[in-house]
C-alpha cells in the first residue's frame, strides 16, 4: 500500500489507512477522537532511512540558536548513519538551517525536513524517531509531551528560565533524570550514547513507554487534583494572613 501510494486497503475485512492520508473525521485529525481505522506509519513516508539512527526535533525553528545547532552537528558527526528530522516550521527556515549546519561542518544529507501535520499524525509519527533532541534555549513544551507520549526519549539541557526547564521537569516526572544534561558536553554525550548503544536506547525507550502510564506526567486526574489542592492552600494562607512564600508540599 505504501509503495503503491494507495490511500487505504483491506486485510481480512479490516480497513487499513495510509498514515499520510487526510483524516475524513476532523475530530480524529485534531486528536479529539480515536481514528476508526488502523493507521500505517513508516519512515519511508517521510523520507527517513529505515536503517539510520533518527534524531528529531519538532519545535518551531526559531528555537534553534547557533549553540544548539552546533551541538546537533557534533552529535550527528559522532554517530555513524544518523540523521536529524526537523519540520518546515516555518518553511522559509529550512534553507537557513541547511546552510548554517554545513558551515559548522555537517555533511550533506544529514538533515531531513517534513511539513507540519495535523495533531493526530504529528503525535503518531513521533514514534518513528529514535531520540528527540530538545532545544535548550526554549524547550519543547507541548511538543515535548507529544514526543514522550509517542514513546520517544528526549535529551534536554535545562537553563535558568522557566521556558528552558520544562523538558527537564517532564523527564524527571518520568524518572528519567539520566536524560537531563548538566552542561553542553554532557548533552552531546547522552545523545551520542543513545545513538551508538542500541541496547541502551532500547532500554530507555522501554522506560519512556512504561512511564507514560505509570508516572503522573500524563495523569490528568492527578494533575487536576494537585492543582485544586494548591489553590486551596494558597487561599488558606491568604485567609490566615500569612506572608507570601513558597508552597513545597
Amino acid at each position: 500500500m505504501i509503495l503503491n501510494g494507495q490511500l487505504q486497503t483491506s486485510v481480512n475485512g479490516v480497513n487499513i489507512q495510509n498514515g499520510l492520508a487526510t483524516q475524513i473525521n476532523a475530530k480524529a485529525a485534531t486528536g479529539e477522537e480515536i481514528p476508526d481505522q488502523i493507521m500505517v506509519t513508516t519512515r519511508q513516508q517521510y523520507g527517513l532511512p529505515d536503517d539510520a539512527v533518527v534524531y528529531c526535533n519538532f519545535n518551531q525553528l526559531y528555537k534553534i540558536d547557533p549553540s544548539t545547532l552546533k551541538m546537533w552537528v557534533n552529535i550527528l558527526n559522532r554517530v555513524p548513519n544518523s540523521v536529524m528530522w526537523l519540520l518546515r516550521f516555518p518553511q522559509v527556515g529550512e534553507t537557513n538551517i541547511h546552510v548554517a549546519a554545513q558551515q559548522m561542518g555537517l555533511k550533506n544529507g544529514k538533515l531531513i525536513f517534513s511539513n507540519v501535520a495535523a495533531k493526530e499524525e504529528h503525535v503518531r509519527r513521533g514514534q518513528l524517531a529514535d531520540v528527540c533532541l530538545d532545544t535548550p534555549l526554549c524547550n519543547g513544551h507541548t511538543t515535548g509531551m507529544d514526543v514522550l507520549w509517542a514513546g520517544t526519549p528526549m535529551v534536554t539541557l535545562p537553563g535558568e528560565t522557566l521556558a528552558s526547564r520544562v523538558a527537564s521537569s517532564q523527564l524527571c516526572t518520568l524518572d528519567l533524570e539520566e536524560l537531563v544534561a548538566k552542561n553542553p558536553q554532557d548533552y552531546e554525550n547522552i545523545a551520542v550514547k543513545l545513538g551508538n548503544d542500541k541496547e541502551y536506547r532500547r532500554a530507555i525507550r522501554a522506560k519512556v513507554w512504561d512511564g507514560r502510564i505509570s508516572s503522573p506526567l500524563f495523569d490528568v486526574r492527578v494533575y487536576a487534583k494537585d492543582l485544586e489542592d494548591l489553590v486551596y492552600k494558597m487561599f488558606e494562607k491568604f485567609r490566615k494572613g500569612e506572608k507570601i512564600n513558597h508552597i513545597t508540599q
